[in-house]
């Protein structure tokens, strides 16, 4: 039987990069450690190491007792600060470009307003001249940025080079936008769907290396979702996986949804949504609560305006909160029992209402039996991800390629 074995710069590689991995879920550890973890000789070890050290990648901590009398360890940890990436996060309306270390702590964001469906070459004109100009305001040495990632809401093209369908976005679909971006910083790019960029963010920043199922569900202004699986990232056959926000839930007679559809769960139980209904049915006499609340003018009203008037009896307000509940509630459910995840993580504005979720975990424990039990949390991470997401698709990247520029 022929035996495939890997070259000695793919070993080289992938021992580097078990021990970013490492040194960034446990934190700094010594040489003997770092052996007995990676399962290496100390030779083994101590030349990798000094390459790492001689790179800037690692460096040397405090020493600490080796339980040996008299003998001491010096430790080594990520020199997080050395390097940083890159990010550009591409919502409807608006982008977030950023920059962050190693260790996804943020050097800068900056929010940048969008017309719905841009067109594109102006748009990637835009944003690379004035995301290299905050890098080089903040001395951000090219040679140091390890690349530029991309977090995009719509569908990744199956060569995860490109967009298929921005919803909106980008007035073009099929769009070639690793390269187009490439073309006008000269940084390597990664691409990646905007959502399950946010998942990616939550399992580096929460450095959990124990693998494991989780659903990830976003509620800003639509409904977005991912998936992991074993402590990666599932996709899909063809880059779709956990749209759960698209799942048709009306029949006939649904609105229309930006991603062509219509009746789809979006439309019912997003934050847009419920302000919508909000909107259209605020009077004295159909929401005298929320009528009062907001002066009788709908131009400010807000989704905690329709979340207090609900708590406060207002019929008009709960009833438009309790639809939404209901359909995003039997959605989460159906995912349950089709996956069974290990936990389900709340993320966006809506989950920090507290009427809002006590409706929601109300409304799941509904139909539910006890073997189907699942974790049910909001993010800690809440509203802190969307700053970091798409710089650490290049940097966990970078710790993928063992701290090896291509």
């Amino acid at each position: 039987m022929p035996f495939e074995g890997d070259n000695m710069m793919g070993v080289k590689r992938n021992n580097r990069s078990a021990m970013l991995r490492i040194l960034h879920e446990k934190g700094s550890m010594s040489r003997k450690r770092l052996a007995e973890y990676m399962k290496l000789t100390p030779p083994a070890i101590t030349k990798i190491v000094a390459e790492m050290l001689e790179e800037g990648l690692l460096r040397e901590g405090c020493a600490v007792s080796s339980g040996s009398v008299g003998r001491r360890e010096i430790l080594v940890e990520l020199n997080a600060q050395a390097f940083c990436a890159l990010g550009i996060l591409l919502n409807l309306r608006q982008a977030i470009l950023s920059a962050a270390w190693l260790d996804g702590s943020v050097i800068f964001a900056e929010t940048v307003k969008l017309p719905v469906r841009a067109p594109v070459d102006e748009t990637v004109a835009v944003l690379s001249e004035r995301l290299m100009q905050l890098a080089a305001e903040h001395r951000l040495q090219k040679e140091r940025i390890v690349g530029l990632g991309l977090a995009v809401r719509g569908i990744i093209a199956g060569n995860r080079r490109g967009v298929s369908d921005s919803f909106g976005v980008f007035a073009e679909g099929d769009i070639p936008l690793c390269d187009r971006f490439e073309e006008s910083t000269g940084l390597r790019c990664i691409l990646s769907n905007n959502v399950r960029s946010l998942l990616a963010a939550q399992m580096f920043l929460s450095r959990d290396a124990a693998g494991g199922s989780e659903f990830f569900l976003r509620c800003m202004d639509g409904i977005g979702a991912a998936l992991s699986i074993d402590g990666q990232i599932w996709h899909g056959v063809t880059l779709q996986c956990s749209e759960i926000g698209h799942i048709p839930v009306v029949r006939r007679g649904g609105k229309p949804c930006s991603c062509g559809k219509s009746g789809c769960l979006e439309t019912i139980a997003s934050p847009t949504a419920i302000l919508e209904e909000a909107s259209a049915l605020l009077s004295p006499e159909a929401t005298p609560v929320l009528w009062r609340i907001c002066r009788g003018g709908n131009e400010a009203l807000t989704l905690s305006d329709v979340f207090s008037a609900a708590a406060s009896g207002d019929d008009g307000a709960a009833t438009i909160v309790d639809t939404a509940v209901h359909a995003l509630g039997s959605a989460v459910k159906s995912v349950i029992y089709l996956i069974d995840p290990g936990k389900i993580v709340l993320y966006g504005r809506m989950f920090d209402n507290d009427y809002f979720l006590g409706r929601f975990f109300t409304e799941m424990r509904e139909g539910m039996d006890a073997r189907h039990a699942v974790s049910i949390e909001k993010s800690v991470f809440n509203h802190q991800l969307e700053d970091k997401a798409a710089c650490l698709l290049a940097v966990q990247n970078f710790f993928q390629n063992g701290g090896i520029q291509p």
